[in-house]
């Protein structure tokens, strides 16, 4: 049987997808139900992966039968139960980019940001953090891990996409260009040697 055949007989007999479902849903269910099926839901979202409160607010909102007061309530029992802090949230992240690769404080700055954490929370965090791992350590990573890829900059334009890769990685230009610099003069003595 072709597809127009089967789509002629469906449109026949009155079969229209959506419409039809719509019809035949039932009523909403109560609000205890309703509360504790948007909780299930939270509690699986935040299984899945850690989010912000913002994070995952939005996509509360956006499942089926949710309203903004049943939200908000489910978002202040996983407050009181502890599964909600931004201030742990945004520590732990900005922790966790550090171990994986080098990136700076710029970086970690705008991904919080991306993640709807307010800034006063993304300074804190952020400032805990590199208290731990100085931005100057995590840049001589990141031009080792570099130089190990592509080997060191030889001529002035493989500086400057050096110097482009690490203000993207989200390093401050005073720390990269005194680094680059000071990579590119030792480059020179050892030639001179």
């Amino acid at each position: 049987m072709s597809s127009v055949v089967k789509y002629c007989i469906i449109y026949q007999r009155g079969y229209r997808g959506k419409q039809k479902r719509a019809e035949e849903e039932e009523p909403p269910a109560d609000p205890a139900k309703a509360r504790e099926r948007l909780f299930q839901r939270a509690a699986k979202l935040l299984a899945a992966k850690q989010r912000s409160v913002e994070e995952l607010r939005e996509r509360l909102l956006a499942g089926r039968g949710a309203n903004p007061d049943l939200v908000e309530t489910v978002i202040e029992r996983l407050r009181e139960y502890g599964y909600l802090d931004d201030e742990r949230f945004a520590q732990s992240y900005a922790s966790l980019r550090i171990q994986q690769r080098p990136i700076g404080r710029q970086r970690l700055q705008r991904d919080l940001h991306l993640k709807k954490i307010d800034k006063q929370t993304v300074d804190t965090a952020l400032d805990q953090v590199f208290e731990q791992t100085p931005e100057a350590d995590l840049i001589d990573h990141a031009i080792a891990r570099r130089i190990r890829l592509r080997g060191r900059p030889k001529t002035r334009e493989e500086a400057k996409k050096l110097f482009d890769h690490l203000l993207r990685q989200g390093f401050a230009f005073e720390l990269v260009s005194e680094k680059v610099r000071a990579l590119a003069k030792s480059e020179i003595d050892e030639s001179e040697q």
